[in-house]
Formats: structure tokens, C-alpha cells, sequence
């Protein structure tokens, strides 16, 4: 049963982020808002022709570059660390890989990734954004608490 819980987990992330997306694009025209929470949170359609906050904008080479290399290198890890027992960690870089991989079939598919969750002036995003970030976060905060390094032991 372990070995299927993180495509299980990658499963849901995409499934969730494609479904939401879908809905935005087909309610929705490219800077419409709806308010959800005042003025501080809403659904705000954008079409992101980049990275993360809008990084490398309109150059779909590196977009698709740099996310393909990110999954890749979250696969083979999570394939490793899943294999030495390492659940938390293999758990948080699914998420990651689950992020990239939703996010790139919007690039590919649309040619651009679809956002829509805006937060008071922070820039917008999605499902699998949270993913990404939220695994690249947590994972640093496990790698610091509970991985030690090497020498300090000796």
C-alpha cells in the first residue's frame, strides 16, 4: 500500500488544480474578480505566461525547461527516499512534483498556467502552487529540525 500512496497523493493535487482551474476558465474572462473575503481575498483570473511570480514571462523554453527539470529531479527523489523509508520527506517533494506536473500541462496545453487565488497584494496562484510551496517549505523546516549533519555526530 506505501508505494501507492504518492501517486495517490499526486493524483488528488492535479485532479483538484485542473478541476478548480477549469471552473475559473469556464466562468471566468482573464481579469475578471470575484471578492470572497472583502477586499483581502478573491478569485482573480490571470493567465501566467511564466514561472513563479511571473518570472521568465512570455519565454515558454525556459518555463517548460526549468519545471520539467524540477519534476524530474522530485521524481528520482522521491523514488530514492521512498525507498530508504523516508515517507515525510518523499510525501512533501510529491507535492512538489504534483505541483510542477499540474501547472505544466496547463503550459502545454493552454500555454499558460491558469491562476486565480489572490491574497490582499501578494501575487496570484493556484492549487498546485500551494502544493509547490507549501512541500518546498516544509521540507526545509524537516530538513532543519529533524536531519542533522554528518559531522556534527562525530
Amino acid at each position: 500500500m506505501k508505494r501507492f500512496i504518492y501517486p495517490l497523493i499526486a493524483a488528488i493535487v492535479i485532479i483538484l488544480d485542473q478541476l478548480t482551474k477549469y471552473l475559473v476558465r469556464a466562468n471566468m474572462q482573464p481579469g475578471d474578480r470575484i471578492p470572497v473575503i472583502g477586499d483581502w481575498m478573491s478569485i482573480n483570473y490571470v493567465q501566467n505566461t511564466g514561472t513563479a511570480f511571473s518570472m521568465f514571462r512570455g519565454n515558454q523554453f525556459v518555463t517548460i525547461f526549468l519545471t520539467s527539470v524540477m519534476i524530474i529531479f522530485c521524481i528520482i527523489f522521491i523514488v530514492k527516499e521512498s525507498r530508504d523509508g523516508q515517507v515525510l520527506i518523499s510525501t512533501l517533494f510529491t507535492f512538489v512534483a504534483a505541483g510542477g506536473i499540474s501547472n505544466m500541462i496547463d503550459r502545454l496545453t493552454l500555454g499558460f498556467v491558469t491562476d486565480m487565488i489572490s491574497c490582499g497584494s501578494f501575487a496570484v496562484f493556484n492549487i498546485a502552487d500551494i502544493g509547490v510551496t507549501c512541500g518546498c517549505i516544509l521540507t526545509m523546516i524537516v530538513l532543519v529540525l529533524f536531519y542533522k549533519d554528518d559531522k556534527e555526530e562525530a
